[in-house]
């Protein structure tokens, strides 16, 4: 059996004093696909921002193959194997695709990995990154996570103002990688589509909290789904 990469316990905190997370407990294994689902404002996006660094925990641990992380700072939590990919994909706009893969390096990069697996950004190369399309900006997104050589990479809404095929092609992505990786990935996501595709098993949040886990059957299920996403 696949041991735990990331393991967390208890974890609270929000913003300017509110609380949003309220003691999530949430335990990802090595090489899956977990997602983390639920409706609008529940907590998701500060869940990854917490797990990331950009937003300090009030209490709880975060750990990475054992490591606690919870006083690490962002740019430390990212040299020990984490990539983001922000909601709104977060591409410096003024700089071009190369430029801004170059920002996600961890070590020697392969450039032409990353241009393999998404070939239009080896076409636009020395494009400005604002003047991409929202599904190039969003490969370009994922790209810069990958660059790294992570071993776990947090993807927040990937499918948002994304065209439907660019929605699947990003879906087939991401389970070619894990397979072929062994990357580990936890998508917050509201397409139900997208995660039937790539998820091997789901924990549903509401108000702060992680009110039941799915198995990859259970995510399969659109109206088991949807119950969930309408508590």
């Amino acid at each position: 059996m696949a041991e735990p990469l990331l393991e967390v316990h208890a974890l609270r905190g929000g913003y300017g004093g509110k609380p949003v997370l309220q003691g999530v407990d949430v335990t990802v294994l090595q090489g899956e696909i977990v997602a983390v689902i639920g409706r609008n404002g529940v907590g998701k996006t500060t869940f990854l921002r917490m797990l990331m660094g950009l937003l300090p925990a009030n209490a709880g641990t975060v750990r990475l193959r054992g490591t606690e992380l919870a006083r690490l700072p962002a740019h430390r939590r990212a040299r020990l194997g984490i990539g983001y990919v922000p909601q709104g994909r977060d591409v410096f706009p003024r700089m071009t695709v190369e430029e801004n893969l170059r920002v996600g390096e961890r070590g020697p990069p392969d450039y032409g990995a990353i241009y393999d697996v998404f070939p239009i950004l080896r076409e636009r190369r020395k494009q400005q990154a604002g003047t991409l399309s929202g599904g190039q900006q969003q490969q370009l997104a994922i790209g810069r996570a990958l660059i790294g050589r992570p071993d776990l990479i947090l993807l927040d809404e990937p499918s948002e103002g994304i065209q439907p095929n660019i929605v699947q092609d990003i879906g087939r992505i991401a389970v070619e990688l894990n397979r072929s990786t062994g990357v580990t990935i936890v998508l917050v996501e509201q397409n139900l589509d997208l995660i039937r595709a790539t998820a091997q098993r789901g924990y549903v949040m509401d108000k702060g909290r992680i009110t039941a886990e799915l198995t990859q059957d259970a995510l399969a299920d659109r109206e088991t789904v949807r119950h969930h996403l309408a508590i």
